[in-house]
């Protein structure tokens, strides 16, 4: 490798990394705070509403890095054009191939970690991320029960906690059940543990009372106890079993999948998702000879340099746009997969022939002003 390439090498890779965190940090943030509503309502700790998220960085990554290498492209190699680093290069005989080459080298690393992502990183997080998902939800023994605050633990079920010591002991205990309208009821307790077993979550609790009222009579009655188990049921909606998506399956189990596997609704989505995977991360390199082909293949004007970027962006919006609707279109229809193969591989070659075209060079004025002359003469 020359010292061309690892110039402008350099240059792409350190751009590259500052521009997906960039983004990265902005999308983890816009849609972390979908679940900033688990940490309100359910008592997470910070950390592990930061675990919860991070899951996430796979999916964001897969779909950041193809934007970020282009968005770098674009700009480093515009940035050389102005500067006249290109036209010096070409001037000293390098070809089209040797002025994409270090662009080229960086895609194929970001096409690689691409498949990383795609078929291990991201089905393996995504997987973990649904698991927490749903053991946040229905699972009671990762309830945090704020102190001092009534806690709606679920429908029709409210806890006071008093107080939590350190090793997980509850003080100062009230529990009011009023899922049966004719016959709810009040029980306080001293001190108490939320544990979980295999029959459910449950409430034990020491040295207190059950308070109810007759609805017939309006007589109050009360029931005091040394000890007292409480359960508390799970929303009728929770299954033994929970239905994995597509993109928590393997390539292997999407590879695999039968009809009777999933719903025949969703059977179309995991066959897209399969065929995603293997294509998605190749948008990368299509990308990346979009940008190349829109920068390098004229002549080198700062004047037409917004134009060509203004292109690019807007063949690239093309290709998103057309991948998202291919993507639905496909879910419906399975013989229209072939279409999404073939959105992903013609800006490949699409874009690497036209690179390959280098600009002819002017007639300079002396040279024509001595061809008229001579023609005279």
């Amino acid at each position: 490798m020359n010292g061309f390439n690892k110039y402008v090498l350099k240059q792409l890779l350190v751009g590259m990394i500052l521009v997906t965190i960039g983004l990265t940090c902005v999308i983890w943030l816009t849609q972390s705070l979908r679940y900033v509503e688990m940490i309100v309502n359910r008592g997470l700790t910070a950390g592990t509403f930061i675990y919860f998220t991070i899951l996430l960085l796979p999916k964001f990554l897969s779909i950041i890095l193809p934007i970020a290498i282009f968005a770098v492209v674009v700009f480093i190699y515009s940035k050389l054009i102005t500067d006249r680093e290109l036209v010096i290069m070409r001037g000293a005989g390098q070809s089209q191939t040797a002025l994409a080459k270090p662009a080229l080298i960086l895609a194929m690393m970001v096409v690689m970690f691409g498949y990383l992502l795609n078929l291990y990183l991201l089905p393996e997080s995504y997987r973990m991320f649904r698991a927490l998902q749903w053991d946040i939800r229905y699972s009671f023994s990762h309830i945090l029960l704020q102190e001092g605050v009534f806690n709606t633990v679920s429908k029709g079920i409210t806890v006071y906690v008093r107080e939590r010591t350190k090793d997980g002991q509850l003080l100062g205990i009230l529990v009011h059940d009023q899922r049966s309208e004719k016959n709810p009821f009040t029980i306080l307790a001293e001190r108490g543990a939320l544990v979980e077993s295999k029959d459910g979550s449950r409430v034990v609790m020491f040295n207190g009372n059950r308070q109810s009222v007759d609805p017939k009579t309006h007589q109050m009655s009360i029931l005091y106890f040394d000890r007292n188990i409480y359960e508390l049921d799970p929303p009728k909606t929770v299954g033994d079993i929970r239905y994995r998506g597509a993109r928590e399956r393997t390539l292997k189990e999407l590879f695999n999948l039968k009809k009777a596997d999933v719903n025949l609704n969703d059977y179309g989505k995991f066959i897209v998702e399969m065929h995603k995977r293997m294509i998605s991360p190749l948008s990368a390199l299509g990308f990346t000879f979009v940008g190349l082909a829109c920068l390098i293949t004229g002549s080198f004007r700062r004047r037409n340099q917004s134009r060509r970027s203004v292109l690019a962006v807007a063949i690239i919006v093309c290709l998103q746009a057309s991948v998202l609707g291919l993507e639905n279109a496909c879910a419906k229809n399975l013989d229209l997969i072939p279409l999404m193969y073939a959105n992903a591989i013609l800006p490949i070659f699409g874009g690497y022939l036209l690179m390959l075209r280098t600009p002819r060079r002017r007639r300079t004025v002396p040279a024509l002003a001595m061809g008229i002359f001579s023609q005279n003469s």
